[in-house]
């Protein structure tokens, strides 16, 4: 037997495995985090870099006593006094009208921030932070339906 043609076909089966392993690791290195067969490939450290440096980062400055008011259906005044862990809030808030203090949970997400209370209303805050500033709007949830208006606060 010739030993020429012998290695023939153990050249071409290197030749056919090396490019179905580059095909494979090509795939692999996409940013796609899972291809059309439905296995999930690690996506590269770079993508993930990139990704976290463009998500907003949360405000860091939010804990402590923070004063406001609010006006629409309801007029009056506020004190928060927030906790912060990253990106959620958790504190207090004593409201002038109805009279009451409750407990407070919230995100903020950049200069985003929303917070809310649940006891015999369930009042929610949206807005958005600017340095010891911060402002947006709040519904309460009433039978009826809900109601709301702008609110502002400032720390301090």
């Amino acid at each position: 037997m010739n030993t020429k043609l012998a290695r023939v076909p153990r050249a071409l089966l290197i030749a056919t495995a090396t490019a179905a392993l580059a095909a494979a690791l090509a795939a692999c290195s996409t940013s796609s985090n899972s291809t059309s067969t439905g296995h999930t490939h690690a996506t590269a450290p770079k993508a993930k870099a990139a990704k976290a440096a463009s998500a907003p980062k949360p405000t860091s400055a939010l804990a402590g006593k923070w004063s406001g008011n609010y006006s629409g259906s309801y007029n009056g005044t506020f004190k928060l006094s927030w906790h912060q862990s990253g990106s959620h809030l958790h504190g207090t808030i004593t409201i002038s009208n109805p009279r009451s203090t409750l407990p407070i949970n919230g995100t903020v997400n950049g200069t985003a921030i929303t917070f809310g209370t649940v006891g015999s209303m369930a009042i929610t805050y949206t807005g958005s932070v600017s340095g010891n500033s911060m402002s947006g709007t709040y519904k309460v949830a009433t039978a009826n339906g809900s109601t709301g208006g702008p609110w502002s606060a400032s720390k301090g």
